[in-house]
């Protein structure tokens, strides 16, 4: 299993409030993220060194 599915359905539910994703992650995040239905709501924000930070934004159309 997709370490990730746990925590997109986390930051769903609001248990967390962001995804740290690293450079050498981003593969395996967008792996189970692509299969989300809601995936638009998933809001990546750039950092240093190719690192993102998902977070979950249902204002976002």
């Amino acid at each position: 299993m997709n370490p990730f599915e746990e925590k997109i359905r986390q930051l769903r539910a609001g248990e967390i409030d962001k995804i740290a994703v690293s450079r050498e992650e981003f593969f395996l995040f967008r792996e189970a993220w692509s299969k989300q239905e809601d995936k638009k709501f998933f809001r990546g924000i750039a950092g240093l060194k190719g690192n993102i930070t998902y977070v979950y934004d249902t204002t976002i159309v």
